[in-house]
């Protein structure tokens, strides 16, 4: 008994200053290890802070620049910053010139967002509640392979199909129906976009569908629904929310997108991203620039206030 406590009080002679490290082998990182294990927030915590940290100085302190830059001006003759605040970048919002670039940009992406939710809604059901699971992947493969490619490559390729004497024109004229040509025109963007946005509008269509219960379709089928009736009535409603978490991709990439506008609208169609880009470039108008892309900003947060009314946010 004497030599057992002279030599640490356990049986087996352990030293005492193991058991001051914590009774935890490996010392300081098992008992850091233990300590996360035990609480998931502080794990979450140490996850997250380095990418929300990037996030915060990139993402959130470029837009206050932006912000902040709107609230210059340009001198006329040097054409270098003035650094005085002033009100006048959005003034010139609000003339007729840019109100009516404002309203065809909101009207090709509400234009766009219907046409979308149109197409995605009889392809997001069929895979949802009758495909079979190869012909589901198959189905999945086909919405998502669009999205591989190169966003120019496909813009290029539908400037072929649209363009005078191109794909489209020419398949006409086989079949007799005369020459037609759409290209750089408003039609020929609404067909562009809507065919480069589907994908988005598609998946969270198909994700809220599939999340239907078949027993609320079997009890309207057994109330004496017909197909239309519970489509109206029991579809519709419970997959709205996908369909405007689908809204939100489309009508906010339709909303901010230059390269469509410059490409296949041609010179005449001016909206608000080609509009930014020309400030930007050509005109080097900085701070009127920063000033016209506060204008989409401000309308997705009323866009997105809406959407969370609407529960959308629980089918993204």
């Amino acid at each position: 008994m004497t030599s057992t406590v002279a030599q640490g009080g356990r049986p087996g002679g352990e030293p005492a200053s193991s058991r001051h490290a914590g009774g935890v082998p490996g010392g300081g990182s098992a008992r850091l290890a233990a300590a996360l294990w035990r609480r998931a927030w502080l794990r979450a915590t140490l996850t997250l802070t380095p990418p929300l940290a990037w996030f915060l100085v990139i993402y959130l302190a470029s837009l206050v620049v932006m912000l902040v830059t709107a609230f210059w001006s340009v001198n006329p003759f040097t054409n270098t910053l003035v650094h005085t605040w002033t009100l006048s970048n959005f003034r010139q919002l609000f003339t007729s010139t840019y109100l009516i670039i404002i309203g065809r940009t909101v009207g090709m992406a509400a234009l766009v967002t219907v046409t979308d939710a149109v197409l995605a809604f009889p392809f997001a059901y069929y895979m949802a509640r009758l495909a079979s699971n190869r012909g589901r992947q198959l189905l999945f493969t086909a919405v998502l392979l669009p999205l591989w490619a190169s966003y120019i490559a496909r813009v290029y390729a539908w400037i072929v199909i649209l363009q005078k004497g191109g794909t489209l024109s020419w398949s006409f004229q086989k079949l007799g129906l005369g020459a037609v040509n759409i290209g750089y025109t408003n039609t020929a963007m609404w067909l562009v976009f809507s065919y480069i946005w589907l994908p988005f509008m598609i998946v969270p269509v198909y994700a809220a569908l599939e999340r239907i219960p078949d027993s609320l379709l079997e009890a309207s089928g057994d109330l004496g629904a017909h197909n239309w009736r519970t489509l109206r009535s029991v579809l519709l409603p419970l997959a709205l929310p996908g369909v405007v978490a689908g809204s939100i991709f489309t009508f906010s990439l339709t909303l901010g997108d230059f390269i469509t506008p410059l490409l296949v609208g041609g010179a005449n169609s001016n909206f608000i991203g080609n509009v930014i880009y020309s400030n930007l470039g050509t005109a080097g108008n900085l701070p009127f620039a920063a000033a016209l892309a506060v204008v989409p900003i401000v309308i997705m947060v009323f866009y997105l206030l809406g959407a969370r009314l609407l529960g959308a946010f629980e089918s993204l």
